[in-house]
């Protein structure tokens, strides 16, 4: 049975799942299989595993730092927020519906057998599990029937290491609370405490830490650096969201839909110096890109209602007009078609059907069964602009509850509007290159400055970034020792 070790935090981003991502990839390093665990999530960035299982993309990072496949059982259960009173619950990879806050909680021990389950059986294959809290294990309120923090480390038997980050300031109280409003059983199973995302040298802290040791009778286990390691994030807490990088040679905005899922799908664009890459809410700062991306979104006819509402839909209208690239990607998809229907309430948007900003020839009707599934193949012929990516390798996966037709091509589109289903699009060799090389034709700028980029190099480079700073900033003798002897 394997070892284990949980990251539990002060608060919500402190930093918990790079963490444990980097912990994932030291242990590689050092030879130890290991696996990620979180029991329950709440992202709209998912994934689709090879056997159709739907789960947080936090636990598919930790997974790849780890050099393993992605498997449901990382997560077994995933909260998808459809409104702010309620979301799609997701447990073993398979939608149970949707259920409001209050209703989840009256069932979520209903489902801790499922997440024990899946946590043997990883604990089975594997020399180690990282397991990772969620929010806080201080949250008093939330913490009877407790399946993810102090309830899930009691029961798998798991040392806990409390971070808590100094960039938002009151390191020390955060850790100092924390324990306080712990149950002593809580806290003996508090092995270390972690300073995270401490800029500057470490020497300075250290009358403040002796005192916290001294305070809560738990050792420092660490002071990790903040690191600039380009890691995908969460997407509620994301900082690129704010992030205006100024005009590059080629302008892509994304338009930011208030239930933007996926937003992970543009990584690839972002990482060519040459381009900048927006999130555009308003009207005002949609500018005059060269690409405008509608993305995925867990509540289509809703945020297209907004995309309305907003006068962000006759903006993107006018300029595909002109002659910009329109690009749509799942829910954006379905948003460039004619119309979108829910006449099951698949959705719960409370409205059956809505027409769309019809730039696609296709209608899509929702159903309550969700396609969760890998893809991969090879492109047919494409007209317009993006005619260059005719007969290229794509790979991804879909997750939707809309149909759009029969035997639609994998990427639908002529001119300068185009759609696909496929999450991940971008990231399969060559296809980033490409749009970027089209562009360029199209505004009669060189392509050759662009460069390429090789996506899984860097992904690799990034996780080896991140293990430097996370095994330079631990104790890793403390690590060791808590994970042999659970001191």
């Amino acid at each position: 049975m394997a070892k284990n070790i949980m990251i539990q935090g002060t608060m919500s981003n402190v930093g918990k799942s790079l963490l444990a991502a980097g912990l994932c990839r030291v242990l590689r390093q050092d030879g130890y299989s290991a696996a990620p665990f979180k029991s329950q999530n709440m992202a709209l960035n998912s994934f689709i595993t090879a056997d159709g299982g739907e789960m947080g993309r936090a636990q598919v990072v930790q997974a790849e730092a780890a050099g393993i496949e992605p498997d449901v059982r990382m997560n077994p259960i995933l909260l998808k927020p459809t409104t702010d009173m309620g979301s799609q619950v997701i447990v073993c990879g398979r939608a149970q519906g949707n259920m409001s806050a209050a209703e989840y909680m009256r069932r979520k021990s209903e489902y801790f057998p499922a997440v024990l389950d899946a946590y043997r059986s990883l604990a089975a294959r594997y020399d180690v599990i990282v397991i990772e809290g969620a929010g806080s294990p201080a949250e008093i309120n939330l913490k009877q029937n407790d399946i993810v923090n102090m309830g899930l480390a009691a029961r798998v038997g798991a040392p806990v290491l409390l971070v808590g980050d100094i960039d938002r300031g009151g390191v020390f109280a955060q850790l100092y609370g924390t324990l306080a409003l712990l149950d002593a059983e809580e806290r003996r199973l508090v092995k270390g405490m972690v300073i995270n995302k401490f800029r500057g040298d470490p020497a300075i802290l250290q009358p403040g830490l002796a005192m916290l040791r001294d305070l809560c009778g738990v050792p420092i286990a660490g002071v990790v650096p903040y690191t600039d390691a380009d890691i995908d994030d969460e997407d509620s807490l994301t900082g690129r969201f704010a992030r205006d990088p100024g005009r590059g040679l080629i302008d892509i905005a994304v338009i930011r839909l208030p239930r933007i899922s996926n937003f992970t799908d543009f990584s690839p664009l972002e990482r060519y110096p040459s381009v900048s890459l927006r999130y555009v809410s308003r009207t005002a700062d949609l500018r005059r890109p060269d690409m405008i991306v509608l993305p995925g979104t867990k509540s289509t006819i809703a945020d297209l209602l907004w995309l309305r509402q907003s006068g962000l839909e006759a903006a993107v209208l006018k300029a595909a007009a002109a002659g910009t690239l329109v690009f749509g990607v799942c829910g954006g998809y379905q948003m460039l078609g004619r119309t979108i229907a829910d006449p099951d309430g698949a959705e719960s948007a409370g409205q059956a059907e809505v027409s769309g900003l019809g730039l696609l020839d296709v209608d899509t009707v929702f159903a309550p069964e969700k396609i969760q599934r890998q893809t991969r193949g090879r492109l047919p012929a494409v007209s317009g602009v993006l005619a260059g990516l005719g007969g290229m390798t794509y790979e991804g996966y879909e997750i939707h509850m809309g149909r759009s037709g029969q035997n639609l091509p994998p990427l639908l589109g002529a001119g300068t509007v185009y759609g696909t289903y496929i999450h991940g699009f971008f990231d399969a060799p060559g296809i980033a290159d490409a749009v970027l090389r089209a562009l360029c034709d199209a505004k009669g700028a060189d392509s050759a400055c662009l460069g390429s980029f090789d996506l899984q190099s860097y992904r690799q480079e990034q996780y080896d970034k991140l293990a430097g700073a996370v095994r330079g900033g631990l104790d890793m003798g403390l690590v060791y020792r808590i994970l042999e002897q659970g001191v």
